[in-house]
């Protein structure tokens, strides 16, 4: 206090808001109590999953220029640009090197440390290597949040690691506001047999072994707009090895490979076809999707990491007759642990989807081929089988949902000289006026999540039409946050910042209210 900064964040003012709030200094080593419920760990990042990787226009404007081992044993290594290093040991015998560590995709610490793993170790598989040893990489505000969810963290990976035969023998732990893990994973690989992304020959197809669309879903969840089922299906998939697809592809001698991650489906793709130098076509109707994306897309749910890929990839994208740009932003979704992506003959490519599907891996889809040398051009076409329809939402029978700015309009309107019920008052003859329609505009502006997310927003709205005592205002936003998966003591609190600048009249109205 009388050096006037915080001793461990000198950017922060002694005392800090945690000291003045809770009589905590995490300095001292003293710790802030967990709070009640589970814990929404996606809530306390930025960038889900693999979006929070640096995206290719930035890595690659980075990276140029710097140098590169002249290590004649470095058999694949950073100009090339691959899934992992391979590095000679002797004759017949190299180790192969990866490492990947992202920020939490789901708010389960034990099965994102599963899906961290999983992540991890699939680059291995992806050059065709068999993976042994493990160390892991975790960053964790420690004494803000339990020991516990580290704990559980760290157990998934574990246990992960267990499971696909490896042994996690050390690793290294910082003090990060935001939570972070991987691993970084050695294993062995056959010099002769190396699965690189630059093999892919004219006439062969693509194969991909699992859906996409993880990154939609995980925004869509930190948003609260994704589905249950949703959500379950994207974990499953994320947290499944890739070691049963890479034994089955070396079987029938695929000639690359890369597993598809951070860059979307076109941007790994985009690497293979420019190191393989050839032009390639992806079919959008035979590409796996998991269940959700399609309406999250109609929806307008898209994270910024397909922009970012967009930025790289999408120069070097044709679209085909009746192929849309919301086919391609889809494409270009970041992915968390995803498939590989397989450059194979087409004699042997039924077989390896046959004996894939047989095996476990459902998805395992014929996505494209390679169509001939070239300079690494994408067409990205369609069949027409499947369209992406326009406001798709949850309402089923009934009709597709309402979305946020639609809700947002029936609000405004009740709002704006509507009657108790809500219903909005008849409008000047021929429609809105044009001071209402701005009205709603200015809106729809002022509610939309931006600096505040959609969360802190709709908590605002709960305590302002309490405190304005607007009886519809508020049976709107009550409802609306409970859809949001608000509880009732996060609505409560909202009302009572509400009285307590409003006083009894204002509680006296909240107690009516929250009884309908």
């Amino acid at each position: 206090m009388r050096l006037g900064h915080c001793i461990c964040n000198p950017k922060l003012a002694c005392p800090c808001p945690e000291l003045r709030e809770h009589d905590v200094c995490a300095c001292a080593g003293e710790r802030i109590e967990a709070p009640p419920g589970p814990l929404r760990l996606t809530r306390l990042v930025e960038r889900p999953g693999c979006s929070s990787k640096i995206d290719q226009t930035a890595l690659k404007r980075i990276l140029r220029g710097l140098p590169a081992s002249e290590d004649p044993r470095v058999l694949v290594g950073v100009p090339a640009g691959d899934d992992a290093g391979v590095y000679l040991l002797e004759e017949g015998r190299a180790l192969v090197h990866t490492v990947d560590v992202f920020s939490p995709c789901v708010n389960d610490p034990y099965v994102f440390g599963q899906i961290a793993a999983a992540n991890s170790v699939s680059d291995i598989y992806a050059m065709g290597g068999r993976p042994l040893t493990a160390l892991s990489i975790i960053g964790f505000p420690v004494r803000r949040l339990p020991d516990e969810v580290m704990q559980q963290i760290l157990r998934g990976g574990l246990d992960k690691m267990a499971e696909a035969g490896v042994s996690v023998i050390g690793g290294h732990s910082i003090n990060d506001p935001e939570i972070k893990a991987g691993f970084a994973v050695t294993g062995v690989i056959d010099p002769k047999r190396i699965f690189t992304n630059a093999g892919a020959r004219p006439g062969d197809v693509l194969v991909l072994t699992k859906p996409i669309g993880t990154g939609i879903l995980a925004f869509a969840a930190q948003i609260e707009r994704a589905s249950p089922a949703s959500v379950q299906a994207a974990q499953r998939c994320m947290a499944a090895l890739n070691r049963l697809a890479a034994e089955r592809m070396a079987e029938l001698g695929a000639h690359a490979c890369t597993d598809v991650t951070g860059f979307g489906l076109v941007g790994h793709l985009s690497e293979m076809a420019r190191a393989s130098e050839v032009d390639v076509e992806l079919v959008w109707d035979a590409i796996p999707l998991l269940p959700g994306v399609l309406e999250a897309a109609a929806e307008g749910i898209l994270p910024g990491g397909i922009e970012r890929n967009l930025e790289w990839a999408g120069e070097c994208v044709v679209l085909g007759e009746g192929a849309t740009p919301a086919m391609l932003e889809i494409c270009c979704d970041a992915q968390t642990s995803g498939g590989l992506l397989i450059a194979i003959a087409e004699a042997d490519a039924a077989r390896l989807v046959r004996k894939l599907r047989a095996e476990g891996i459902p998805e395992a889809a014929i996505v494209g081929r390679v169509r001939s040398r070239g300079s690494g051009r994408i067409e990205l076409r369609t069949d027409g089988t499947r369209p992406i329809p326009a406001g798709v939402g949850s309402g089923g029978a009934h009709g597709p949902a309402k979305t946020e700015l639609e809700e947002m309009d029936e609000h405004s309107s009740s709002c704006c000289g509507g009657d108790e019920a809500g219903r909005p008052a008849p409008a000047a003859e021929g429609g809105p006026t044009e001071i209402e329609q701005r009205f709603q505009e200015f809106l729809r502006a002022a509610g939309a999540p931006g600096a505040l997310d959609a969360h802190a927003k709709q908590a605002i709205a709960i305590a302002l039409s309490v405190l304005t005592r607007c009886a519809p205002c508020t049976r709107h936003h009550l409802k609306k946050a409970r859809d949001m998966g608000f509880s009732e003591a996060e609505i409560d609190e909202a009302a009572w910042m509400a009285i307590s600048f409003g006083g009894s009249p204002v509680m006296m109205f909240y107690n009516e209210a929250r009884k309908g």
